[in-house]
């Protein structure tokens, strides 16, 4: 094998070479088989508690190997997750080893960790397939530049860092898999979506799944006149479930042992570290993360914005919550511009297209739902703690998406539509590993695209990204789409772009 001759022309050559001596079963052990050349190899980008969470069904799929893990951080027991000892759970499962780290405090995370989870269960489970192990790297240009024969990246990082990962990987002519968001600026969604058309990489967006369906029976209900002419689709959600700090914080904590700071901070423009901006509580601020929609309506709203040809708002209203402060003993607003507010409603209006009317869109989170129908409180029920509701002239259709039967609000109507089945709740489809990756992992073996590809996200993208903006310019602003500006607030254009960190710019 000379330096210029790659894994896969290697493994496929000697294939060639021995198939005539060498009947290879399709099942090994009661394992799916996939010969070494057609598996897809890939770095895990961001071993933080997501990372685990779904590390073991990409570690189960036998069209995946993990060939390297990537994050600032080496091995600590600092993260923040939604219970105590569930990420412990995860990695012990993984590892086959029910006492690991017993009696340590804290909730594990980090390339290190990540490195000893692939290599162990690669050795517990696919040691016939002669794994030779998994690099563990701090900065993701290290990895693509020293990892030759990678096909494909999964970004797991904090918000602020998915546009630069993602394009960086995509230039390197890698695969690109990402959470959610595809970036927390519309500039770096819009130059990511550039970036792809370029080089014609496969893509795929974690939060697509195949509710699609219940939402297409939605589409048909209202075409059928079941609630009138479609006016308004009303999104809430309970988050934020993570601390939504009012300010900077001003304490200067020593950086952690084993955490390259300025890694994490990546685009960001530098600032002291603090544990405020870290692990799962980026999401709160606006320079890492993007709020509750960014973590929520993704899912909520992937299928919405599909079915419905949503498109690009025309203009964006939001309304945060406030808080105050005492400023020599008088009670005044407190001025905020570094974080997304504990609770807010954003209404997006979208024009007409096609034969769909125009209609608003409104987002609400933080405990915020909208008034309960006069429908529900005639049967002395409550609206539910997340949920969809769709408004037309003369009805009501109430969705839930996780996984609860849409239903019309009204019995004499429902009783004349057939109920779809129970849809698989957002971005969570259920089945072995094969089953939730297949989609995408054709793709990336030069299949169809996949549904849930960068581009047929960018609609949505663009929309979570300008409910930021509106949020933050603390006003109702009007878009044009084709231009990229804020025609009637032009202060608010700087919140459609990051201010890089020298060095970091796109």
């Amino acid at each position: 094998m000379t330096p210029n001759t790659n894994r896969r022309k290697f493994l496929a050559s000697t294939a060639t070479a021995t198939a005539a001596f060498t009947i290879v079963p399709r099942h090994v052990l009661g394992r799916p088989f996939v010969s070494p050349s057609d598996k897809i190899t890939m770095a895990n980008i961001g071993m933080g508690t997501q990372g685990f969470r779904e590390l073991g069904g990409l570690l189960a799929d036998p069209n995946i190997q993990i060939v390297a893990v990537c994050d600032p951080n080496k091995d600590s027991n600092d993260y923040v997750d939604w219970s105590k000892n569930g990420m412990r759970d995860i990695i012990r499962g993984l590892l086959n080893k029910p006492k690991w780290r017993e009696g340590a405090g804290g909730i594990p995370g980090g390339r290190e960790i990540g490195r000893e989870v692939v290599e162990t269960y690669y050795a517990n489970n696919r040691s016939s397939e002669g794994f030779k192990g998994c690099s563990a790297y701090a900065d993701f240009r290290e990895l693509l530049e020293k990892e030759k024969d990678l096909d494909a990246v999964k970004i797991m990082t904090p918000d602020h860092l998915h546009a630069t990962i993602a394009i960086a990987a995509m230039k390197k002519s890698k695969h690109v898999l990402v959470h959610k968001p595809l970036a927390n600026r519309v500039h770096e969604s819009r130059l990511l979506l550039e970036t792809l058309r370029k080089t014609k990489v496969a893509t795929h967006f974690l939060p697509w799944s195949n509710s699609g369906e219940t939402m297409r029976v939605i589409q048909s209900w209202i075409k059928d006149g079941a609630i009138g002419t479609l006016r308004e689709i009303h999104n809430w959600s309970n988050r934020p479930v993570w601390p939504q700090y009012v300010s900077v914080p001003t304490e200067t904590p020593p950086v952690p042992d084993g955490f390259d700071w300025d890694l994490w901070l990546g685009p960001a423009l530098d600032r002291p570290y603090h544990p405020n901006y870290t692990h799962a509580v980026f999401r709160g601020w606006y320079e890492f993360g993007g709020g509750s929609m960014a973590d929520m309506g993704h899912y909520s709203l992937w299928s919405v914005f599909t079915v419905f040809d949503l498109g690009a708002p025309v203009s964006v209203e939001a309304t945060p919550s406030h808080t105050c402060s005492m400023v020599d003993q008088v009670s005044r607003p407190l001025k905020n511009d570094v974080s997304f507010p504990a609770a807010c409603t954003i209404r997006y209006k979208f024009p007409a297209r096609g034969d769909r009317p125009a209609l608003n869109l409104c987002w609400y989170d933080g405990g915020i739902r909208p008034p309960t129908p006069d429908e529900l409180d005639a049967e002395n029920k409550a609206m539910p703690r997340e949920g969809m509701m769709f408004v037309g002239d003369s009805g009501k259709i109430l969705a839930g998406f996780r996984g609860e039967s849409p239903q019309i609000l009204s019995a004499k109507k429902m009783a004349q539509y057939q109920q779809p089945p129970p849809a698989q709740p957002e971005g969570r489809r259920q089945g072995p590993p094969g089953e939730r990756n297949k989609i995408w992992v054709e793709a990336f073996k030069g299949g169809a695209p996949s549904p849930g590809n960068f581009l047929n996200a960018g609609p949505l993208s663009e929309a979570v990204n300008l409910g930021a903006v509106a949020l933050r310019a603390g006003a109702r602003i009007v878009y044009d789409f084709d231009s990229m500006k804020i025609t009637n607030l032009s202060e608010a254009n700087s919140y459609l772009r990051r201010e890089y960190r020298k060095g970091w710019e796109l």
